[in-house]
């Protein structure tokens, strides 16, 4: 048996022989507690006595204070919170004795006239105050608050109705998400859903989940991107399509990493890779100014610009000016093998060290250029090695025709025109399969049905993946994932 607050399951039995029913149903709300606030303005007292409105608010008890045969409470509903003057000639005898048994925690339905105290504060003056459920579980301390990070994700409810900062977070969220899908909407892109179960897993370099569907005996994967199914669409004639879901890989968790997150993507034929790096100026920038007011955003102790035009460096050049190479000694694997052990001179284990270019460019931009990326930043250029879906340069076959955003040391997005040549994407999925079988645990699998697709001849298209949760953090000024999920994952309790 689950074990409950016992003081509170006491009052609860006490309210029940009261007749007093602590979960009852059907009673109907006409106001919020912002609603009754825009009702009075900013009318006293005299204007408000000639006003017969009445209203039925309901919300958690947050304050209450007993004055004898009166009292005073501030309710708080998803709107924000409002003040309840109790008074036992106003609302009855029976009423009141339930009045007096009610906590904070306690949702209660209250019916009655708008007022302002003698302070000033907007107030609705009770003939009714109605139980609406009973809480049996006592709030943390009112002045110290909820602080502590852990109890805050494990516990979101209790967050939520504590933290107006949380609340607030989730209504940006959903603010940001909402922008998201007007802005494809109004530029005629069409919102899709992709599988979240597959057969084989792809999109992205990433550790799967993998799951077993009984009636048709099989193994399936959580997928890691809906990117090779929106492409098939864009073959299919779907020329602007966008979606946002979720997308799951089974990696570590972080501030900056959950198993489980969720992803904007779009697919657009007859689009570049600058056309996809101004739409994504435009989008971001346009959130910010929506969201935050304006394109200067404070996240953390950085000032970021989004207003545009934003910075645009290739990778080799990038990790050249970081660590003091020149433009032809960047691309040489020896070269940045020396100068990686001249910073980490016990890092001589061979096998450990990367062998050619692109992934010594990984290992080299991991470490000393995404840190500093502060402002909103797009690294261009990357090798064809570790971009297995992008179209190769024309001018420069080694390299592929590839974005990724930084800000605040974050990658924010991927793009890149895509790789719409069937036998060279054969060719990269084999690659993969290689890799995978010399233990790449996060290569890519062949993906057949997907170089079936191609062969039907897809449209030159660019395409392109944002991190929603870390846009949300960006713009709600959060350090951590978990603070802009509602319930991120955690482990066990119990488990270091």
């Amino acid at each position: 048996m689950y074990d409950f607050d016992s003081e509170r399951v006491e009052k609860l039995e006490q309210l029940k022989q009261m007749g007093i029913m602590p979960y009852p149903h059907g009673l109907s709300v006409t106001h919020t507690a912002n609603q009754v606030h825009e009702l009075i303005g900013e009318r006293d007292n005299d204007a408000l006595a000639d006003d017969e409105t009445e209203v039925c608010v309901a919300g958690r008890l947050m304050f209450k204070n007993e004055m004898g045969k009166a009292g005073f409470a501030r309710i708080q509903d998803d709107s924000g919170r409002v003040q309840v003057y109790v008074r036992k000639n106003m609302v009855g005898e029976d009423a009141f004795a339930g009045w007096k048994k009610l906590d904070l925690g306690d949702h209660v339905h209250v019916t009655g006239r708008l007022m302002r105290t003698r302070t000033g504060e907007s107030t609705v003056k009770a003939s009714a105050i109605v139980l609406a459920a009973k809480c049996i579980r006592s709030l943390p301390d009112k002045h110290k608050g909820l602080t502590d990070p852990e109890f805050r994700n494990r516990h979101r409810y209790v967050d939520l109705f504590m933290n107006e900062e949380s609340r607030d977070t989730f209504r940006k969220r959903a603010q940001i998400v909402g922008g998201i899908r007007d802005f494809f909407q109004t530029r005629g892109f069409m919102e899709v859903e992709t599988p979240m179960m597959q057969t084989i897993p792809g999109g992205a370099a990433a550790r799967p989940f993998v799951t077993h569907h009984n009636a048709l005996d099989m193994d399936l994967y959580m997928r890691i991107a809906p990117e090779l199914y929106l492409k098939r669409l864009v073959v299919g004639g779907f020329h602007r399509v966008f979606e946002v879901n979720r997308n799951f890989r089974n990696e570590g968790i972080s501030a900056q990493h959950n198993p489980e997150f969720t992803m904007l993507e779009f697919y657009w034929a007859y689009a570049n890779w600058h056309d996809m790096m101004d739409m994504t100026e435009e989008l971001v920038s346009n959130l910010a100014q929506d969201v935050c007011g304006g394109t200067t955003v404070e996240y953390g102790e950085h000032t970021l610009d989004f207003s545009r035009p934003w910075a645009r460096v290739s990778m080799a050049d990038a990790i050249a000016e970081a660590v003091g190479l020149s433009s032809t000694d960047v691309v040489k694997p020896e070269m940045l093998k020396q100068r990686w052990l001249a910073d980490h001179p016990k890092d001589t284990d061979s096998e450990d060290l990367p062998v050619t270019m692109g992934k010594w460019f990984q290992r080299f931009f991991d470490h000393y250029v995404e840190p500093g990326l502060i402002q909103p930043t797009f690294i261009t250029d990357f090798p064809t090695e570790i971009s297995p879906l992008s179209r190769r340069n024309d001018n420069n076959p080694e390299t592929v025709e590839r974005f990724e955003l930084f800000v605040a040391g974050k990658e924010i997005a991927n793009g890149f025109n895509e790789l719409n040549d069937p036998v060279d994407q054969a060719q990269r999925f084999a690659a993969q399969v290689e890799a995978r079988d010399s233990g790449d645990d996060e290569a890519m699998f062949f993906d057949s049905d997907y170089v079936e697709a191609l062969s039907y001849g897809m449209p030159p298209t660019a395409g392109e993946g944002i991190g929603v949760d870390r846009l949300v953090m960006l713009l709600t000024n959060r350090q951590s994932i978990r603070d802009v999920i509602l319930f991120p994952t955690l482990r066990r309790l119990g488990e270091s």
